[in-house]
C-alpha cells in the first residue's frame, strides 16, 4: 500500500492504541505535534525509521501495529472501554494561526488549501470569505471546525477535552486522570509549537463586527460547545474574560476557577 491519502483517511482523526485503552482525537493547530510526541512514550517498540510522529501515516503504519487511526464513529464505539481525550483552541485564534502559518509564512500551500482556491499572501478577509463559503467536506483539515472533528452524530466523542489557552494546567489534569485509570505515565508535554508567538494580532484581523460575526457563523458550534462562557468579542480578540475549563463527559467541568 502506498502513502497516498484517501478521502477515507481524511476522516480518521483519532489515534487508537491497541495495547493501551487510550484514544487521542487529534486537532491540527492545537499543540498536535507536542501531544503526538508525548504519546510515542507509550510505544513498546521503536517506531519504524523515516517516519515522523507528526504524520498520520506514522500512527497508521509506523508503530508495528501498536496503533492505528479511526474515524469518529469507530472511536465512539470504544467509549465504554477506552479513555478518549483531545484538546481544542479558541476558534478565532486557531483560524488566524492557520492563516499566518499556511498562507503567509510557508512557501507551498497544503494541497487541501489549493483545492479550496486559497492563495499565498491573500488578504485575510478574502481568505475568510473562501473558508466561510466552503463546506466542511471540502475544507483543509487545518480549517475544519473542531466540533466536526470531535463529534459523531452530534455526540462529542472524547470524554476529556482540555484547552490550549491553559495547556500546562490541563495537561497535568489529563495526566492525573490517566493515573487514576491505571494508564502508563505520559510525562511532561514536549515544547513543539505549543503556542503561536503572541495572539494580540487577532484584533488586527477581526477589526470589524462584520468579520467577527462571519467567523462566528462558520465556527458557531466550536464557540457554543467549547467556549460558551466567553463573550464573542473577547474570543475574537484573544482576550478571554474567564479561564477556560476542561470539557468532560458525565461530570461538571474541572478546570481552574473563573477569573
Amino acid at each position: 500500500m502506498g502513502l497516498t491519502t484517501s478521502k477515507h483517511n481524511l476522516r480518521e482523526h483519532f489515534i487508537l492504541f491497541k495495547n493501551v485503552p487510550l484514544i487521542y482525537g487529534r486537532v491540527p493547530k492545537v499543540a498536535n505535534s507536542s501531544v503526538k510526541a508525548a504519546l510515542t512514550r507509550l510505544l513498546h517498540q521503536p517506531p519504524e525509521e523515516g517516519l515522523r510522529s507528526t504524520a498520520d501515516v506514522f500512527w497508521r503504519r509506523g508503530t508495528h501495529d501498536e496503533t492505528t487511526m479511526v474515524d469518529a464513529e469507530k472511536a465512539l464505539g470504544y467509549r465504554s472501554t477506552h479513555m478518549c481525550f483531545s484538546f481544542v483552541r479558541n476558534p478565532f485564534d486557531r483560524l488566524v494561526s492557520a492563516y499566518n502559518n499556511k498562507i503567509m509564512e510557508i512557501d507551498i500551500l497544503p494541497s487541501g488549501m489549493v483545492t479550496m482556491g486559497l492563495e499565498r499572501h491573500m488578504p485575510f478577509e478574502r481568505f475568510l470569505d473562501v473558508v466561510c463559503s466552503t463546506e466542511d467536506k471540502d475544507l483543509d483539515v487545518h480549517l475544519l471546525p473542531q466540533s466536526t472533528i470531535l463529534c459523531c452524530n452530534d455526540v462529542v466523542v472524547p470524554a476529556f477535552i482540555g484547552k490550549l489557552e491553559v495547556m500546562d494546567d490541563h495537561w497535568k489534569a489529563l495526566r492525573r486522570r490517566l493515573r487514576q485509570l491505571g494508564m502508563p505515565a505520559l510525562g511532561r508535554l514536549p515544547s513543539k509549537n505549543v503556542r503561536r508567538s503572541g495572539d494580540m494580532d487577532l484584533r488586527d484581523h477581526f477589526n470589524t463586527d462584520h468579520l467577527i460575526q462571519k467567523a462566528f457563523e462558520r465556527y458557531r458550534m466550536d464557540v457554543e460547545l467549547f467556549y460558551p462562557e466567553q463573550p464573542l468579542e473577547s474570543l475574537a480578540w484573544g482576550l478571554l474574560e474567564r479561564t477556560p475549563q476542561i470539557w468532560e463527559r458525565n461530570s461538571e467541568p474541572i478546570g481552574l476557577p473563573a477569573l
